[in-house]
């Protein structure tokens, strides 16, 4: 079963994220297939575009949409040595501090740092900020 990742291609920072791990996973054959929210279907995901570009989103193998955190763990608990890192941000102790770095700090430092290219005119993919 096959965990689809719901990011924004538009924001340069997040393209090459998840380059990253695009490339990772097709090196390893892990069952992760990466849709742009630009020209996903949002509806199948219950979401609207400004939702959608707030912050990433998984859906997991059972149908279940999870967004931050738990879709970061989604993608590294599927690659190669990244498990760890799965289990140390979704850890009791650790998951309220990464909650809080990614929800209150880079999650919305990346939405309006691409809030501004796309009123600069600087939001495509072949566009560098």
């Amino acid at each position: 079963m096959t965990t689809r990742i719901l990011y924004n291609d538009r924001c340069p920072i997040c393209r090459a994220e998840i380059a990253h791990y695009r490339a990772r996973a097709e090196a390893a054959g892990a069952p992760l297939r990466f849709e742009d929210l630009n020209t996903a279907d949002l509806g199948g995901w219950s979401l609207t575009s400004d939702q959608a570009k707030r912050r990433m989103h998984a859906a997991l193998p059972d149908g279940t949409i999870v967004s931050g955190i738990p879709a970061f763990a989604a993608i590294w608990a599927t690659l190669p040595r990244m498990g760890w890192l799965a289990r140390l941000v979704m850890a009791p102790g650790m998951r309220p501090l990464a909650d809080l770095a990614y929800n209150r700090l880079a999650a919305p430092w990346l939405y309006r740092k691409q809030m501004r290219r796309e009123a600069r005119g600087l939001a495509g993919p072949d566009r560098r900020a």
